[in-house]
């Protein structure tokens, strides 16, 4: 199993940054940041005029969420720029009910 360390997020917005979204990395997760700040500058190159204004920037992965489910929270904003945060992701419990036209009834909780 691979250890990911870094991973690089490149995300594309309008002049005014009211409108942004992510673009593929080519390769989007490392196993050091050493090695995604390394290949910043071709991915960034890449997208060159995708988008008025392309942000890319490599960012940590605490190891203790390599484990569990994750997912990654991102913003960009005039003052800072691009951020983003790995935080844990809890999928919604899922209520399904089955009645199939008899006095049987089921019903399951994931």
């Amino acid at each position: 199993m691979e250890h990911i360390a870094a991973f690089l997020l490149i995300v594309g917005c309008s002049p005014d940054l009211a409108q942004c979204r992510e673009l593929p990395a080519p390769l989007p997760v490392y196993e050091t940041i050493e090695d995604c700040q390394a290949g910043i500058g071709a991915a960034s190159a890449a997208h060159e005029g995708a988008a008025p204004r392309v942000f890319s920037r490599c960012f940590e992965v605490d190891p203790l969420l390599t484990e569990t489910d994750a997912e990654i929270v991102w913003d960009v904003t005039a003052e800072g720029g691009l951020t983003a945060t790995v935080e844990p992701y809890e999928p919604p419990d899922v209520l399904v009910a089955s009645n199939r036209g008899d006095d049987a009834e089921t019903v399951v909780k994931r």
